[in-house]
């Protein structure tokens, strides 16, 4: 045998690909089967002009063969090979592609998905491999050749025996150290799975012997260990096929078993693009999310294929955080088999790709909302705080896509509507969109304020969930319509003869709401008398940005020790309810029952407002005093 060199600075360049364009050794197999693949295809590129091949579709295979006792894994085809030549040009040279030099040559071969293109993805079996051997005979000829190399400065090459055309690449494996257990890839199990996870959609059958369980002919409960033949890919991907040629049952299918789901999914988004960006995919939106979804182990991604083959089974880079769960997969001719996780990050097609994708994910949603509410709203309760994460997220940069997609409870209707839809039923004149939080819809219904703002016929959207006010600070306006939290202080609808007269009774009771104010503390930032409470005696408003819910959410944070937000609190006295009287005479007569009144009114608008009352002993005191009397 010729010993001959590399011809690429060998050692640097083979530890460099081996140890950095790879993140996981097991995808060596993914590799040398794309190689077997790539020359089954040229020589099927061959025989739709050439008779001689002899050879059908169907003829095509690549055999896996493992032998534990001398620790090799052979892959076997029986495409174009190669002559001595080749061997030398496409082995003896790191990063040169036969493969791309047959689509170059082929003008015709542009329509074949020829998979390894470039070139390294040979190197790959030293990952695992102290030694590989590659016996090749090209169609047409009478001679074979071996190729061995250690992966180390060189390799050989020789003449050889070989029976039919074809490749054989044999693979001996490493010994196992502490850290990697090479013996792995001699199981049988181990190999299916990773044919399956990888290479399941290659064209050609994969086949190898396995040992399989089967009775024994007239000898009823026995059982016999045979050999026998099977293919271990699927072969045609689904997402390949026409949307007309698969029914929804083999989608419903083929999501259940791929993303381990027990339902069927709320929505199926297949699609074939070409353009800027050239992809299949294949999207599935679920019902329900997964047990871990609103979890720090939830890991977010689309499967990543290449020609039908694995590279990465989460590509988080395909999705947005709001579209997280999105489960499915993406399968792109203009992406190349030998990349990283760190290089995906950087790679432009796949950024195009990502931005297709999101748009649409954004368009079936907003298709499933228009012509299938009722399942729409399913889908909401599911995921819909993703969607209102990704309103407030990065300081609403995504909000515009994302608006029309959210959903409130609507007060007027007690079911939930779109803000389009609340500014529609909106009477001419109206120009604010009112809102009110709190921990239950019942409990908003309690509020003071809700019921004043009933009084005027207001649609309030009732928000319940801890971020929904976040989501609304950070949107600001909708459709040229500002937010308002009707227990903000600033709220008011009061005709302006109305608001003269408040003022007028606030100024008048100065002394009194100052007392009142004295005896409740910092607490407070003031006491008022209003005239926006209807039938109720007493109410929390607040000044600023920072409302009752906002407070509690804030202070409930990791991380927020004794650096707790406050809310400026108003303390609200209805000036048309007895107690405003009972306040006044006791600002004349009794100071000190007025002080005891105020702290007690405090607690009882807290309690009103879902807080808790800051000394429920006291409280309790206060109650039992005023009970005895």
């Amino acid at each position: 045998m010729k010993k001959r060199k590399f011809k690429s600075e060998s050692k640097r360049l083979m530890d460099l690909m081996i140890n950095s364009i790879y993140t996981h050794k097991e995808i060596f197999l993914r590799e040398i089967i794309s190689n077997a693949s790539d020359a089954l295809d040229k020589l099927y590129f061959r025989s739709l002009t050439d008779s001689s091949v002899g050879l059908g579709s169907d003829d095509f295979k690549i055999r896996i063969e493992i032998d534990k006792d001398n620790r090799l894994i052979t892959v076997s085809d029986n495409g174009i090979g190669m002559s001595e030549d080749e061997l030398d040009n496409n082995l003896g040279t790191i990063a040169r592609s036969g493969s791309l030099d047959f689509k170059t040559e082929n003008d015709d071969a542009a329509d074949i998905d020829i998979i390894g293109q470039f070139g390294v993805g040979f190197y790959s079996a030293f990952m695992v491999s102290d030694k590989v051997t590659v016996k090749t005979r090209a169609f047409g000829s009478d001679k074979a050749y071996i190729w061995e190399s250690d992966g180390i400065e060189g390799y050989r090459i020789g003449d050889c025996e070989k029976d039919g055309f074809g490749t054989d690449v044999i693979m001996h494996l490493k010994e196992d150290t502490d850290d990697e257990k090479y013996s792995e890839y001699l199981e049988e199990y181990t190999i299916r799975s990773l044919v399956k996870k990888y290479s399941d959609y290659i064209r050609h059958p994969i086949v190898m012997d396995v040992t399989v369980s089967k009775p024994v002919e007239g000898e009823e409960g026995k059982y016999d260990y045979v050999t026998e033949e099977q293919t271990l890919n699927s072969r045609i991907p689904i997402w390949k096929k026409n949307r007309s040629e698969v029914t929804d049952e083999e989608y419903n299918n083929f999501y259940k078993e791929k993303f381990f789901d027990f339902e069927d999914p709320a929505a199926v988004i297949h699609s074939s693009v070409e353009g800027n960006a050239t992809y299949k995919a294949l999207l599935y939106i679920p019902k329900r999310p997964p047990f871990n979804y609103y979890s720090k182990e939830y890991e977010k991604g689309l499967q990543l294929y290449s020609k039908g083959v694995l590279i990465t089974d989460k590509c988080s880079e395909l999705l947005p955080d709001y579209f997280s769960f999105v489960k499915g997969l993406v399968d792109s001719e203009d992406l190349s088999l030998n990349i990283s996780r760190e290089m995906l990050q950087h790679d432009s097609q796949l950024k195009l790709i990502a931005k297709t994708v999101e748009k649409k994910i954004k368009s079936e949603l907003e298709k499933m909302l228009k012509n299938d509410r009722e399942k729409y709203e399913e889908f909401f309760k599911s995921f819909g705080a993703q969607l209102k994460f990704g309103c407030y997220d990065t300081y609403g940069l995504n909000k515009d896509k994302l608006v029309d997609l959210l959903l409130f409870t609507s007060s007027d209707e007690d079911k939930l509507i779109t803000l389009s839809e609340y500014c529609d039923a909106l009477k001419e004149g109206d120009d604010k969109i009112y809102y009110a939080c709190g921990e239950t819809l019942d409990k908003i219904r309690m509020l003071p304020q809700f019921d004043a703002a009933k009084t005027k016929n207001l649609n309030i959207l009732m928000l319940t969930e801890y971020y929904d006010e976040f989501v609304v600070k950070t949107l600001g306006e909708y459709s040229g319509r500002q937010f308002v939290n009707i227990c903000n202080e600033d709220f008011d609808l009061s005709s302006e003869e109305e608001k003269k007269e408040i003022e007028k009774a606030n100024e008048d009771a100065k002394d009194l709401l100052e007392e009142m104010k004295n005896a409740v503390g910092d607490a407070v930032s003031s006491v008022r008398f209003t005239n926006k409470l209807a039938n109720h005696p007493v109410s929390l408003a607040t000044e600023g940005q920072i409302s009752l819910d906002m407070e509690k959410t804030l202070n409930s944070m990791p991380g927020t020790g004794d650096n707790k937000v406050k809310a400026k609190l108003v303390l609200e006295i209805n000036c048309n309810h007895p107690i405003a009287e009972k306040l006044k005479s006791l600002y004349e007569s009794d100071k000190d029952m007025l002080k005891d009144y105020s702290k007690l009114l405090f607690s009882e608008a807290c309690l009103i407002a879902g807080r808790s009352v800051d000394d429920p002993v006291e409280h309790s005191r206060l109650v039992c005093e005023l009970m005895s009397k």
